[in-house]
């Protein structure tokens, strides 16, 4: 009860905080300098918390953020080794966030503390890591105000709008509250953003389904991957399933959008992922993956893009990639999505477990996308389709639905399970709450058939079926019409019209008595 009263407390401050700084900037662009400020003050936190932990075993009244600079610099390599880059403590966000309103060179002297946050890593093994964080964060852009001492006041109030968060002792939070900050930033910029927005982020109760499905009966895994991984939410999802040290060598991504790529990378920090343990990576995972020397991969799970072009057939090689030869045939030029599954199945590996979005099509469209089903559907990759409801997402309204594939299947069958009743509406979107995860997360275990819910299907029906993976093909929907006995139909008409009769024979007299007074 303490950390929901914490996390909801929480984010009151943060809506608040939103709507104070609210102005000319427009809200999904301006998430960049709130989340790229609120990084700021986490990294300034960590860092001070970890040298003041090991200080004051032999000084109590130790404070890093009072050292001189000078001192400081003395342990920039241990540092730098440890946490993957240093901070002077006058860089500090609180020594800054002191001194912001008095300085008149407030965007020069940030601008000059991120440069130095990124140049310590250079030639380090966290270099890759911090590189190009702070690039989002454009401390003299003229969104800010027209003019220096505008943009400089904006600033200010940015610094103390993050610095008055009331995210508590780093090392003392009973949630996750810088992560869990920018998660609900980052929701309700999406939010309010529409398609443009959604395309970064996925709701965290899908995101968690996906990562419990990914590692349904398992208490640790090896190596997690997304290939569309976006602002990282998915992939974070495992630390919070499993628990971090349960994800034992690391979390691994691929993002083609340099915005989102760093987002993705801020997320593992903030979420006290350290580098070391992350490895995202910049550029088009179906032309360039970046990840073939740490692949196979234990759990993945993602939600590419919807039926985004590629080049496909226009590239010759294409076919001859071991990712996408097996089928025979590539993805559409058009339509991208079994691409992205196809290179999710190679890469997985041989007891993984994949949890994948898909647009819906993909499960019924004919073709080379046909061809691709058969050869999974053959091949008893495909362990389960679930369809979720509508308008889940931010920036769609569309009912997805998630492939499961495996490599290691105890039986020749898929489940088939329609979730698209299973939300609660909140606000102007739909939502999977606890209940409803574990609907489904229970009938994938039990793989038994429910009536109007769940069917296990053989691979040789499916076969039979043309290849569709359409869940409705499979699951019959219950029938809500009333139901109308005929019969007793009848007699109710037959009553009426009798009654019918008698009125009309009443008028008739009393039309007729009247005429006859008449006369």
């Amino acid at each position: 009860m303490i950390s929901e009263q914490e996390r909801a407390e929480l984010h009151r401050s943060i809506w608040q905080m939103a709507n104070d700084l609210r102005g000319s900037v427009d809200g999904w662009d301006f998430k960049s300098y709130v989340l790229g400020m609120l990084f700021y003050r986490f990294i300034s936190e960590n860092l001070e918390s970890y040298i003041n932990e090991k200080q004051r075993e032999v000084n109590p009244h130790f404070s890093y953020a009072q050292l001189d600079d000078e001192i400081a610099l003395r342990g920039r390599d241990a540092l730098i080794i440890d946490k993957g880059f240093f901070i002077k403590p006058s860089e500090l966000f609180c020594n800054v966030r002191a001194g912001a309103a008095a300085n008149p060179n407030l965007n020069e002297s940030l601008s000059e503390v991120f440069k130095n946050i990124e140049g310590s890593a250079k030639g380090a093994h966290s270099e890759n890591d911090l590189k190009g964080l702070f690039d989002d964060l454009d401390v003299n852009n003229n969104k800010l105000g027209n003019s220096v001492d505008q943009r400089n006041k904006k600033l200010v109030k940015i610094l103390d709008s993050i610095g008055d968060l009331q995210l508590g002792e780093f090392t003392d939070n009973s949630i996750d509250a810088f992560g869990d900050a920018y998660e609900f930033l980052m929701s309700m910029y999406a939010g309010s953003a529409g398609k443009s927005g959604g395309e970064f982020f996925t709701p965290q109760e899908v995101s968690e389904l996906l990562a419990r499905i990914a590692t349904q009966g398992r208490t640790q895994v090896n190596k997690v991957y997304d290939p569309a991984c976006g602002s990282g939410s998915l992939l974070l999802q495992f630390a919070k399933v499993l628990g971090q040290d349960k994800v034992r060598q690391g979390f691994y991504g691929q993002e083609i959008n340099i915005t989102t790529f760093n987002l993705c990378r801020i997320n593992m920090f903030l979420h006290n992922i350290n580098y070391e343990k992350f490895d995202i990576a910049l550029g088009d995972t179906l032309l360039e993956p970046k990840h073939w020397d740490d692949e196979p991969f234990d759990a993945i799970v993602s939600n590419p893009p919807y039926s985004i072009k590629w080049e496909g057939s226009d590239n010759p090689t294409l076919i001859n990639d071991p990712r996408f030869a097996p089928a025979g045939v590539l993805a559409p030029k058009s339509k991208a999505d079994l691409a992205f599954t196809m290179h999710m199945l190679h890469w997985l590996s041989a007891e993984g477990t994949a949890a994948i979005v898909e647009f819906p099509g993909v499960l019924y469209r004919g073709g080379a996308e046909k061809q691709i089903r058969q050869y999974l559907v053959d091949n008893n990759y495909v362990d389960a389709v679930i369809q979720l409801p509508p308008d889940l997402f931010f920036g769609t309204t569309i009912a997805t639905c998630i492939i499961v594939l495996k490599k290691s299947k105890a039986d020749n069958s898929v489940v088939f399970i329609d979730a698209s009743a299973e939300f609660v509406r909140t606000g102007n979107k739909n939502r999977l709450d606890a209940t409803h995860r574990n609907k489904i997360l229970d009938a994938l275990a039990a793989r038994k058939d429910v009536e109007h819910f769940c069917k296990c299907v053989s691979n040789t029906q499916v076969a039979e079926e043309g290849y569709g993976l359409s869940v409705s093909s499979y699951v019959e929907k219950e029938d809500t019409r009333e139901v109308v006995d005929i019969s007793e139909l009848n007699a109710r008409i037959a009553q009426i019209v009798q009654r019918q009769q008698v009125l009309r024979l009443a008028i008739d007299a009393i039309v007729a008595d009247l005429e006859g007074g008449n006369s």
